[in-house]
């Protein structure tokens, strides 16, 4: 038997057992259109039926702006923390062992089970000013509930898990004789932290970064109720969408979502070029 019909063989030994590549594509475009297009679709076409000056009254009032400013720069401000203090915890449970190891990687999946108004309520219970935690801050002058801290506390809670979770793996796969290499070349732990650590984790991290902000942007049931919803000053962009299905206002809560679909997406797909090219860096450098 000649090399090409070797290869014509396993070929279609291949295509037999795998599943066709048509079959599959329709199949992902067809529930990509019913879970995502059909509905990012009907919330575009709902905004165009208004007037490009009605559309941008709507999403420019200093209402909807200072909304945009807390939403976005909670989200931000969250996202940015988890990625420091979730790459530490991920660290911990990767490369520490001690007693409780388990009962604290399970923590970590709390926020993920935990209901978003629990999530709200229990939050609101610590930090306000009668809290277990909001009495002993109060008099230090900080206030957390009813306050953009208390939003971005919130945001920094159900964030956690998507950086930890990303990170973790990376961590454990690791190579760890690249580290031990490096610290009999004379390396200090700094050293080996950015020079070999860092670059293996920097697109798990990224993708953290991305999941959390993604997440944080659309957030409402753990905001709404340690935010105190004060006009111009803690209210979120989604509560402001739902104070506008509630006035039947639909067009307008239709423009103020495309506004944040468009911003989220901007930025999640800046942070996923980041990513690509940090990948890209690295495969380079070990090359």
């Amino acid at each position: 038997m000649t090399i090409a019909s070797r290869q014509s063989s396993a070929s279609s030994t291949v295509s037999r057992v795998m599943p066709g590549f048509r079959l599959s594509l329709g199949f992902t475009l067809f529930y990509l259109c019913l879970i995502v297009l059909i509905p990012l679709s009907a919330v575009f076409l709902k905004t165009f039926t208004m007037t490009w000056e009605a559309f941008v009254a709507a999403v420019t009032s200093d209402r909807v702006i200072e909304s945009y400013k807390l939403t976005f720069g909670a989200s931000l401000i969250g996202a940015t923390i988890n990625v420091i203090f979730g790459g530490i915890v991920a660290w911990v449970l990767v490369r520490y062992r001690f007693p409780g190891k388990k009962f604290i990687d399970a923590l970590v999946d709390l926020p993920f089970a935990l209901p978003t108004a629990v999530a709200g309520i229990a939050l609101t219970a610590l930090y306000s000013p009668n809290g277990w935690l909001g009495r002993y801050l109060e008099p230090l002058g900080i206030k957390v509930a009813f306050t953009p801290l208390g939003v971005v506390i919130a945001l920094t809670f159900i964030g956690l898990p998507f950086v930890v979770r990303t990170v973790q793996p990376v961590l454990e796969e690791a190579e760890r004789e690249l580290e031990e290499a490096a610290a009999s070349l004379g390396a200090s732990r700094l050293q080996t932290f950015f020079r070999i650590i860092f670059p293996t984790i920097l697109p798990a991290l990224l993708t953290g970064f991305a999941l959390a902000f993604a997440r944080a942007t659309g957030e409402y049931g753990s905001v709404i109720f340690i935010a105190g919803n004060m006009p111009m000053v803690s209210e979120i962009t989604p509560l402001f969408i739902i104070t506008k299905l509630e006035q039947y206002d639909y067009a307008g809560a239709t423009a103020i979502a495309v506004v944040m679909l468009l911003v989220s997406f901007a930025l999640l797909l800046t942070i996923n070029l980041l990513q690509a090219w940090s990948r890209k860096r690295g495969q380079a450098e070990r090359v």
